[in-house]
């Protein structure tokens, strides 16, 4: 008979210093191929920021899933490209398993994929929220409500609903509020149609923009960034 004692204590290697004055809700223990982990949740007061030197503007979008802009630096940076590798990858990886009816594998294979999404998404958010932090910027992010309703055909609507837009921004919202940084929904009716320079209505086709009134060219990503 083995007798269990009543605390198991083991030294851990957390990934960021531990603050004593947080307060720990739960943890969870699980293991992956190569060792054991724990996730552990903690709370902490964090009092929002209300004056910042800058704006950090994040449109959301399939070709790449961030776009952003600041208000004092209009240079446009770009997150994703790794991103839809990976998931054109699996969905192909997944359509020729389905063929071959090798059900179990492609549930596997889903699992794998998430976690290497999720670990994309992680890094993507700390970096924007970082430099929000080094700049002293408020966030704001595009809202997606509704986007899933709009219907442009097969292939678009497999891709816009195979991206994980609602996980990445509540990635950036929590690490935003963690840091004591605000984040601003704003709605992004139209700011994919209207001209970022003239206002009015422009053409969208193969990832640009072309406005036919002041005739500027631009990233469409970037001009919906400019836009929000």
């Amino acid at each position: 008979m083995v007798v269990l004692p009543d605390a198991l204590k083991l030294p851990i290697k957390p990934h960021c210093e531990i603050d004593t004055n947080w307060v720990f809700r739960e943890a969870k223990v699980f293991k992956r191929n190569n060792g054991w982990f724990v996730h552990i949740t903690v709370e902490k007061e964090v009092e929002i920021k209300r004056e910042y030197n800058d704006i950090l503007a994040i449109d959301l979008g399939i070709r790449r899933i961030a776009a952003i802009v600041s208000t004092t630096n209009p240079k446009p940076k770009f997150y994703g490209k790794e991103l839809r590798r990976v998931r054109g990858h699996y969905f192909y990886l997944r359509r020729k398993l389905g063929k071959l009816k090798k059900f179990k594998a492609i549930k596997k294979i889903g699992n794998k994929e998430k976690r290497i999404v999720d670990d994309l998404l992680h890094k993507i958010s700390r970096e924007i929220v970082n430099r929000a932090k080094r700049e002293n910027a408020a966030i704001v992010l595009g809202d997606l409500k509704g986007i899933r309703e709009r219907d442009k055909g097969r292939k678009f609507d497999r891709k816009l609903n195979s991206f994980p837009y609602y996980r990445l921004s509540k990635f950036i919202e929590y690490k935003a509020a963690w840091e004591g940084i605000a984040v601003i929904k704003a709605n992004e009716a139209n700011t994919s149609k209207l001209c970022s320079r003239c206002g009015s209505q422009g053409l969208r086709y193969n990832g640009k923009f072309v406005c036919p009134k002041c005739g500027i060219e631009l990233n469409a990503d970037y001009n919906g960034a400019l836009n929000i």
